[in-house]
């Protein structure tokens, strides 16, 4: 077989498998997942899958990495719509929410309960780190600090933050904490009874959150 033609058959394999685990993650949950099942639903010998991944572990990874780069996309291409700082913002919220709408278990994975027996490598934090690096350049760029000192010394890492104001940068990092946490409140059931209109709510928090990092 020539080498390209090699070359798409694995890459075809490998992403006929990674679609599988996602589809077994859905149904099943990350603590569930398993090789050989994975192997068996895509017609392959169990032994045949650890030539194209090579553990549980393995998997996992590549699924939390390509979850967190999806998310980090869409939001990407919500700022980059342009429009004054606080749409920016409120653009970049929403889309994270509605991907976390149309990939329920995917938004588990990276931002639920840990998955036992299992530990992410440093490989996922680049991915990781992407919607925060989105919102951090909206308000290293934008935010207005007021001239004000920040009445937060050595909390966060010297260089966590680089661009944001001093005084904004733990106001930066609580907003990126509510996005997340009123995201998971609401796919998860937690604002049953508590929130009629969820989108207007979400807008409120996306809004004063924006406040909070100074955008005017």
């Amino acid at each position: 077989m020539p080498p390209g033609v090699r070359a798409r058959a694995r890459a075809e394999t490998t992403r006929a498998i990674l679609d599988e685990a996602r589809r077994q993650l859905a149904e099943q949950g990350a603590a569930a997942l398993s090789l050989r099942s994975v192997a068996r639903e895509v017609g392959m010998v169990s032994s045949a899958v650890y030539r194209y991944v090579a553990s549980r572990d393995e998997l996992l990874t590549r699924l939390i990495v390509e979850a967190y780069d999806a998310v980090g996309e869409r939001a990407e291409a919500a700022r980059d719509a342009g429009g004054p700082p606080r749409e920016q913002w409120r653009a970049v919220w929403r889309a994270v929410r509605d991907w976390a709408r149309e990939h329920p278990a995917e938004y588990a994975l990276i931002y639920g309960s840990p998955v036992p027996g299992y530990a992410a490598p440093a490989e996922t934090i680049p991915a990781a780190g992407r919607v925060g690096l989105v919102l951090a350049g909206i308000v290293g760029e934008h935010g207005d600090a007021g001239g004000q000192e920040s009445p937060w010394p050595d909390v966060l890492r010297a260089d966590l933050l680089p661009g944001v104001p001093p005084a904004l940068a733990v106001p930066a990092i609580m907003a990126w904490t509510q996005l997340y946490g009123t995201v998971g409140f609401e796919l998860f059931g937690q604002y049953e009874n508590v929130v009629d209109d969820r989108d207007a709510y979400f807008d409120a928090v996306a809004d004063a959150a924006a406040t909070s990092v100074g955008l005017d």
